[in-house]
Protein backbone atom coordinates (compact mmCIF):
# COMPACT_ATOMS: atom_id res chain seq x y z
CA UNK A 1 0.00 0.00 0.00
CA UNK A 2 1.17 3.52 -0.80
CA UNK A 3 -0.03 6.02 1.79
CA UNK A 4 -1.44 9.26 0.43
CA UNK A 5 -0.01 12.60 1.55
CA UNK A 6 -3.00 13.23 3.81
CA UNK A 7 -2.57 9.79 5.41
CA UNK A 8 1.14 10.46 6.03
CA UNK A 9 0.39 13.85 7.60
CA UNK A 10 -2.39 12.41 9.78
CA UNK A 11 -0.15 9.53 10.91
CA UNK A 12 2.78 11.79 11.79
CA UNK A 13 0.52 14.21 13.68
CA UNK A 14 -1.03 11.30 15.62
CA UNK A 15 2.41 9.89 16.47
CA UNK A 16 3.60 13.32 17.64
CA UNK A 17 0.48 13.59 19.84
CA UNK A 18 1.16 10.15 21.35
CA UNK A 19 4.80 11.08 21.99
CA UNK A 20 3.66 14.31 23.68
CA UNK A 21 1.25 12.39 25.92
CA UNK A 22 3.99 9.89 26.76
CA UNK A 23 6.33 12.74 27.70
CA UNK A 24 3.94 14.88 29.73
CA UNK A 25 2.34 11.95 31.56
CA UNK A 26 5.32 9.69 32.17
CA UNK A 27 8.56 11.42 31.20
CA UNK A 28 8.33 15.10 32.08
CA UNK A 29 9.40 14.74 35.72
CA UNK A 30 12.72 12.89 36.20
CA UNK A 31 12.16 9.85 38.41
CA UNK A 32 13.09 6.21 38.77
CA UNK A 33 10.74 4.13 36.65
CA UNK A 34 9.02 1.31 38.52
CA UNK A 35 8.26 -2.10 37.02
CA UNK A 36 4.55 -1.30 37.28
CA UNK A 37 4.86 1.97 35.36
CA UNK A 38 7.07 0.39 32.69
CA UNK A 39 4.66 -2.52 32.35
CA UNK A 40 1.62 -0.28 31.93
CA UNK A 41 3.26 1.86 29.24
CA UNK A 42 4.63 -1.21 27.45
CA UNK A 43 1.12 -2.65 27.26
CA UNK A 44 -0.23 0.73 26.08
CA UNK A 45 2.20 0.91 23.15
CA UNK A 46 1.59 -2.72 22.17
CA UNK A 47 -2.19 -2.16 22.28
CA UNK A 48 -1.82 0.98 20.15
CA UNK A 49 0.22 -0.99 17.61
CA UNK A 50 -2.41 -3.76 17.59
CA UNK A 51 -5.20 -1.21 17.08
CA UNK A 52 -3.29 0.35 14.21
CA UNK A 53 -2.86 -3.08 12.62
CA UNK A 54 -6.58 -3.81 13.04
CA UNK A 55 -7.31 -0.46 11.40
CA UNK A 56 -5.25 -1.51 8.41
CA UNK A 57 -7.15 -4.80 8.34
CA UNK A 58 -10.53 -3.05 8.30
CA UNK A 59 -9.70 -0.31 5.80
CA UNK A 60 -6.94 -1.79 3.64
CA UNK A 61 -7.35 -5.56 3.89
CA UNK A 62 -5.43 -8.54 5.20
CA UNK A 63 -2.24 -8.10 3.15
CA UNK A 64 -1.19 -4.67 4.56
CA UNK A 65 -2.26 -5.71 8.07
CA UNK A 66 -0.24 -8.92 7.89
CA UNK A 67 2.79 -7.01 6.59
CA UNK A 68 2.49 -4.50 9.44
CA UNK A 69 2.26 -7.15 12.17
CA UNK A 70 5.18 -9.12 10.67
CA UNK A 71 7.23 -5.94 10.42
CA UNK A 72 6.30 -4.72 13.90
CA UNK A 73 7.16 -8.04 15.56
CA UNK A 74 10.46 -8.23 13.67
CA UNK A 75 11.42 -4.66 14.56
CA UNK A 76 10.34 -5.17 18.17
CA UNK A 77 12.47 -8.29 18.51
CA UNK A 78 15.45 -6.56 16.90
CA UNK A 79 14.97 -3.57 19.21
CA UNK A 80 15.36 -5.85 22.23
CA UNK A 81 18.89 -6.52 20.96
CA UNK A 82 19.41 -2.73 21.00
CA UNK A 83 18.72 -2.73 24.72
CA UNK A 84 21.89 -4.68 25.43
CA UNK A 85 23.92 -1.83 23.94
CA UNK A 86 21.77 0.77 25.73
CA UNK A 87 22.63 -0.91 29.04
CA UNK A 88 26.34 -0.68 28.20
CA UNK A 89 26.01 3.02 27.27
CA UNK A 90 24.19 3.83 30.51
CA UNK A 91 26.90 2.06 32.48
CA UNK A 92 29.80 3.65 30.59
CA UNK A 93 28.53 7.19 31.16
CA UNK A 94 27.27 6.41 34.68
CA UNK A 95 23.82 7.86 33.98
CA UNK A 96 21.90 8.34 37.27
CA UNK A 97 18.79 6.13 37.31
CA UNK A 98 16.55 9.16 37.83
CA UNK A 99 17.63 10.61 34.45
CA UNK A 100 17.68 7.41 32.40
CA UNK A 101 14.13 7.65 31.10
CA UNK A 102 14.73 11.20 29.77
CA UNK A 103 17.91 10.05 28.04
CA UNK A 104 16.08 7.14 26.45
CA UNK A 105 13.15 9.29 25.30
CA UNK A 106 15.41 11.79 23.52
CA UNK A 107 17.65 9.06 22.13
CA UNK A 108 14.67 7.19 20.70
CA UNK A 109 13.33 10.37 19.07
CA UNK A 110 16.69 10.94 17.37
CA UNK A 111 16.70 7.30 16.26
CA UNK A 112 13.19 7.66 14.82
CA UNK A 113 14.20 10.69 12.72
CA UNK A 114 17.33 8.92 11.46
CA UNK A 115 15.37 5.78 10.63
CA UNK A 116 12.87 7.85 8.64
CA UNK A 117 15.80 8.99 6.50
CA UNK A 118 16.94 5.37 6.05
CA UNK A 119 13.42 4.30 5.12
CA UNK A 120 13.17 7.04 2.49
CA UNK A 121 16.57 6.06 1.08
CA UNK A 122 15.57 2.40 0.99
CA UNK A 123 12.32 3.20 -0.83
CA UNK A 124 14.20 5.29 -3.40
CA UNK A 125 16.72 2.51 -4.05
CA UNK A 126 14.01 -0.14 -4.40
CA UNK A 127 12.04 1.95 -6.90
CA UNK A 128 15.16 2.74 -8.95
CA UNK A 129 17.04 -0.57 -8.79
CA UNK A 130 15.17 -3.86 -8.60
CA UNK A 131 18.45 -5.72 -8.09
CA UNK A 132 18.87 -4.01 -4.70
CA UNK A 133 16.92 -6.95 -3.22
CA UNK A 134 19.93 -9.17 -3.96
CA UNK A 135 22.13 -6.77 -1.96
CA UNK A 136 19.65 -6.56 0.91
CA UNK A 137 19.24 -10.34 1.00
CA UNK A 138 22.96 -11.06 0.92
CA UNK A 139 23.59 -8.45 3.61
CA UNK A 140 20.98 -9.96 5.93
CA UNK A 141 22.38 -13.48 5.46
CA UNK A 142 25.87 -12.15 6.24
CA UNK A 143 24.52 -10.29 9.29
CA UNK A 144 22.83 -13.47 10.50
CA UNK A 145 26.13 -15.32 10.32
CA UNK A 146 27.92 -12.49 12.17
CA UNK A 147 25.31 -12.62 14.94
CA UNK A 148 25.95 -16.33 15.42
CA UNK A 149 29.71 -15.77 15.51
CA UNK A 150 29.38 -12.97 18.07
CA UNK A 151 27.04 -15.05 20.24
CA UNK A 152 29.45 -18.00 20.19
CA UNK A 153 32.37 -15.71 21.08
CA UNK A 154 30.46 -14.24 24.03
CA UNK A 155 29.57 -17.71 25.27
CA UNK A 156 33.21 -18.83 25.09
CA UNK A 157 34.58 -15.71 26.79
CA UNK A 158 31.70 -15.49 29.25
CA UNK A 159 31.35 -11.72 29.00
CA UNK A 160 29.71 -9.11 26.85
CA UNK A 161 31.71 -6.82 24.61
CA UNK A 162 32.26 -3.32 26.01
CA UNK A 163 30.68 -0.34 24.35
CA UNK A 164 32.98 1.63 22.05
CA UNK A 165 32.20 5.22 21.14
CA UNK A 166 31.66 5.87 17.44
CA UNK A 167 33.74 8.40 15.48
CA UNK A 168 31.07 11.10 15.60
CA UNK A 169 30.85 10.85 19.36
CA UNK A 170 34.63 11.03 19.75
CA UNK A 171 34.75 14.07 17.47
CA UNK A 172 32.05 15.85 19.49
CA UNK A 173 33.84 15.11 22.76
CA UNK A 174 37.12 16.43 21.37
CA UNK A 175 35.77 19.60 19.76
CA UNK A 176 33.00 20.71 22.14
CA UNK A 177 33.95 21.64 25.72
CA UNK A 178 31.94 19.81 28.34
CA UNK A 179 31.36 19.59 32.07
CA UNK A 180 32.40 16.61 34.13
CA UNK A 181 29.11 16.30 35.99
CA UNK A 182 25.40 16.01 35.20
CA UNK A 183 23.25 19.11 35.66
CA UNK A 184 19.83 17.53 35.91
CA UNK A 185 18.38 16.88 32.47
CA UNK A 186 20.03 19.95 30.93
CA UNK A 187 22.02 19.41 27.75
CA UNK A 188 24.27 22.43 28.29
CA UNK A 189 25.15 24.97 30.95
CA UNK A 190 26.98 28.30 31.11
CA UNK A 191 30.06 28.32 33.32
CA UNK A 192 32.39 31.32 33.56
CA UNK A 193 30.65 32.88 30.58
CA UNK A 194 31.20 29.81 28.35
CA UNK A 195 28.56 27.43 27.01
CA UNK A 196 29.47 23.85 27.91
CA UNK A 197 27.69 20.62 27.02
CA UNK A 198 26.84 18.18 29.79
CA UNK A 199 27.25 14.38 29.86
CA UNK A 200 23.48 14.21 29.20
CA UNK A 201 24.06 15.57 25.68
CA UNK A 202 26.78 12.98 25.00
CA UNK A 203 24.65 10.06 26.20
CA UNK A 204 21.62 11.14 24.13
CA UNK A 205 23.85 11.47 21.06
CA UNK A 206 25.37 8.05 21.78
CA UNK A 207 21.96 6.37 21.95
CA UNK A 208 20.63 8.10 18.83
CA UNK A 209 23.65 7.52 16.61
CA UNK A 210 24.23 3.96 17.81
CA UNK A 211 20.77 3.08 16.52
CA UNK A 212 21.98 3.91 13.01
CA UNK A 213 24.04 0.70 13.13
CA UNK A 214 20.95 -1.29 14.09
CA UNK A 215 18.98 0.38 11.30
CA UNK A 216 21.43 -1.10 8.79
CA UNK A 217 20.00 -4.50 9.74
CA UNK A 218 16.39 -3.69 10.54
CA UNK A 219 15.49 -1.55 7.51
CA UNK A 220 16.54 -4.17 4.90
CA UNK A 221 14.84 -6.81 7.07
CA UNK A 222 11.46 -5.10 7.09
CA UNK A 223 11.70 -4.29 3.38
CA UNK A 224 11.93 -8.05 2.99
CA UNK A 225 8.45 -8.28 4.50
CA UNK A 226 6.81 -5.32 2.79
CA UNK A 227 7.71 -2.83 0.07
CA UNK A 228 5.37 -0.16 1.47
CA UNK A 229 7.35 2.78 2.97
CA UNK A 230 4.25 3.69 4.99
CA UNK A 231 4.08 0.29 6.69
CA UNK A 232 7.87 0.24 7.15
CA UNK A 233 7.74 3.64 8.88
CA UNK A 234 4.76 2.91 11.13
CA UNK A 235 6.10 -0.51 12.17
CA UNK A 236 9.43 1.11 13.09
CA UNK A 237 7.71 3.98 14.91
CA UNK A 238 5.55 1.72 17.09
CA UNK A 239 8.48 -0.61 17.81
CA UNK A 240 10.80 2.26 18.80
CA UNK A 241 8.32 4.28 20.85
CA UNK A 242 7.82 1.43 23.30
CA UNK A 243 11.55 0.85 23.63
CA UNK A 244 12.04 3.21 26.59
CA UNK A 245 9.51 1.38 28.78
CA UNK A 246 10.76 -2.01 27.61
CA UNK A 247 14.25 -1.06 28.85
CA UNK A 248 12.98 -0.69 32.41
CA UNK A 249 10.53 -3.59 32.20
CA UNK A 250 13.01 -6.20 31.09
CA UNK A 251 15.88 -5.02 33.32
CA UNK A 252 17.77 -8.07 34.51
CA UNK A 253 15.76 -10.34 32.20
CA UNK A 254 17.98 -9.21 29.32
CA UNK A 255 20.83 -11.26 30.76
CA UNK A 256 18.61 -14.34 30.70
CA UNK A 257 17.84 -14.10 26.96
CA UNK A 258 21.01 -16.02 26.18
CA UNK A 259 19.74 -17.41 22.87
CA UNK A 260 18.27 -14.16 21.52
CA UNK A 261 21.11 -13.59 19.07
CA UNK A 262 20.60 -17.08 17.62
CA UNK A 263 16.88 -16.43 17.19
CA UNK A 264 17.50 -13.06 15.53
CA UNK A 265 20.08 -14.63 13.24
CA UNK A 266 17.51 -17.23 12.10
CA UNK A 267 14.95 -14.48 11.45
CA UNK A 268 17.41 -12.27 9.54
CA UNK A 269 18.69 -15.24 7.55
CA UNK A 270 15.14 -16.31 6.71
CA UNK A 271 14.22 -12.81 5.52
CA UNK A 272 17.48 -12.64 3.56
CA UNK A 273 16.56 -15.82 1.69
CA UNK A 274 13.05 -14.42 1.16
CA UNK A 275 14.55 -11.28 -0.41
CA UNK A 276 16.80 -13.27 -2.73
CA UNK A 277 13.85 -15.43 -3.85
CA UNK A 278 11.80 -12.27 -4.44
CA UNK A 279 14.62 -10.76 -6.50
CA UNK A 280 14.86 -13.92 -8.60
CA UNK A 281 11.09 -13.89 -9.12
CA UNK A 282 11.22 -10.21 -10.20
CA UNK A 283 14.01 -11.11 -12.66
CA UNK A 284 11.79 -13.69 -14.36
CA UNK A 285 13.31 -16.75 -12.71
CA UNK A 286 10.60 -19.23 -11.60
CA UNK A 287 11.53 -18.98 -7.91
CA UNK A 288 8.96 -19.58 -5.15
CA UNK A 289 7.69 -16.59 -3.17
CA UNK A 290 7.29 -16.79 0.63
CA UNK A 291 3.92 -15.38 1.67
CA UNK A 292 3.33 -12.91 4.51
CA UNK A 293 1.43 -15.46 6.69
CA UNK A 294 4.33 -17.91 6.39
CA UNK A 295 6.81 -15.15 7.27
CA UNK A 296 4.76 -14.08 10.28
CA UNK A 297 4.45 -17.69 11.45
CA UNK A 298 8.19 -18.33 11.17
CA UNK A 299 9.02 -15.15 13.09
CA UNK A 300 6.59 -15.96 15.91
CA UNK A 301 7.74 -19.58 16.22
CA UNK A 302 11.43 -18.64 16.25
CA UNK A 303 10.89 -15.96 18.92
CA UNK A 304 8.78 -18.31 21.07
CA UNK A 305 11.32 -21.14 20.86
CA UNK A 306 14.23 -18.73 21.49
CA UNK A 307 12.54 -17.28 24.58
CA UNK A 308 11.71 -20.69 26.06
CA UNK A 309 15.17 -22.15 25.45
CA UNK A 310 16.84 -18.96 26.76
CA UNK A 311 14.89 -18.95 30.02
CA UNK A 312 15.41 -22.70 30.44
CA UNK A 313 19.16 -22.48 29.80
CA UNK A 314 19.69 -19.42 32.01
CA UNK A 315 17.57 -20.99 34.78
CA UNK A 316 19.60 -24.20 34.64
CA UNK A 317 22.85 -22.21 34.64
CA UNK A 318 21.67 -20.14 37.61
CA UNK A 319 20.74 -23.23 39.63
CA UNK A 320 24.16 -24.76 38.91
CA UNK A 321 25.92 -21.58 40.09
CA UNK A 322 23.93 -21.51 43.34
CA UNK A 323 25.91 -23.21 46.13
Amino acid sequence: MDGSLSLWVLTIVALCALIAVDFFVGGRRPHEVSIKEAGIWTVVWIVLAALFGLGLLLFQGGQPAGEFFAGFITEKSLSVDNLFVFVLIMAKFAVPSVYQQRVLLLGVLIALVLRAAFIAAGAAMISAFSWIFYIFGAFLIWTAWKLVEEARTEQREGEQEAYEENKLLKLVERRIPSTGAYHGTRMSVVENGKRLMTPMFVVVLALGTTDVLFALDSIPAIYGLTQSPYIVFTANAFALMGLRQLYFLLGGLLKRLVHLSYGLSVILGFIGVKLVLHALHESGVPAPEISVPVSLGVILVVLAVTTVTSLTASGTRGSQDTP
